[in-house]
């Protein structure tokens, strides 16, 4: 019998993900078979409109999965698989992270089982993936290995030696008169001050959603929980965001995230 084995890129349609693969389009790369962009469906707007640009840019199919829509189900299901910030009788408290398997690498997971043709339940006997990472030089620490012995995991960038800024520079030589943002949910508590001041400034609609859902947010974990997406357990809407200087909002997407988002 035949096996497969694919190649594909994940695509968050950020930064580096995004120059990975116009990468791959130039030549500069081998080519994939395609790419899956696993959407959260509260991604800023700016990132579907870039996403439906790239996909016009490159020669190799696009495909988008989803879970479903990550702020409803946060506010409707009682419980997150989002790391809120929480205060529970005056200790500090962050939750579970789920997102990221829940509603990338899963939705990823069952988008290449189909492209293999494996039906539910059947083991990849010989069948294989390999799917393209976009981490770059500057945050080497998210590289993990997957979780699926049928699965590996590469990063291309780091394999270049290049950084983010390399990426950056690359995608500015090429195509000098577009943008590109961050991809990341509206209301990620991975955030820290500079990007919530971004978003304030530069994308207000995306902002006031944010601070709405953490209003909703602020009394719907256990009992006698609140929770933020601010590390300073205020409301988002009372957080001082004029200094330039970061006031405690870790970067948790190094320390914590399995390279998954926000490229």
């Amino acid at each position: 019998m035949m096996t497969r084995r694919l190649q594909v890129i994940s695509l968050g349609a950020g930064v580096q993900s995004s120059v990975m693969a116009l990468m791959a389009a130039n030549g500069e790369l081998p080519r994939p078979d395609c790419a899956i962009f696993a959407d959260t469906q509260w991604e800023p707007q700016g990132v579907y409109d870039h996403l439906d640009w790239l996909e016009k840019q490159l020669p190799f199919k696009v495909f988008r999965v989803t879970k479903g829509n990550i702020r409803s189900s946060s506010v409707e299901q009682g419980f997150s698989e989002i790391p809120f910030f929480g205060l529970e009788n005056g200790k500090k408290t962050i939750g579970r992270r789920q997102c990221t398997n829940d509603y990338k690498i899963q939705p990823i997971r069952k988008k290449l089982r189909k492209l293999l043709g494996l039906k539910k339940g059947e083991r990849a006997k010989g069948h294989s993936a390999v799917t393209w990472i976009g981490i770059s030089t500057d945050e080497a620490v998210r590289m993990k290995p997957s979780r699926d012995a049928w699965i590996q995991n590469i990063w291309p960038l780091i394999e270049k030696g290049m950084s983010r800024q390399d990426c950056l520079a690359w995608f500015k030589k090429r195509y000098p008169t577009r943008p590109l943002a961050k991809s990341a949910c509206i209301g990620c508590p991975f955030h820290n001050d500079k990007e919530w001041r971004d978003m304030k400034i530069n994308d207000p609609k995306s902002f006031a959603d944010a601070i709405i859902f953490d209003n909703e947010i602020r009394n719907s974990g256990s009992s006698g929980t609140e929770q933020f997406l601010h590390a300073s357990r205020q409301p988002l809407s009372e957080v001082d965001l004029r200094n330039l200087e970061d006031k405690g909002q870790i970067n948790m997407f190094e320390n914590e995230c399995e390279g998954m988002c926000g490229v």
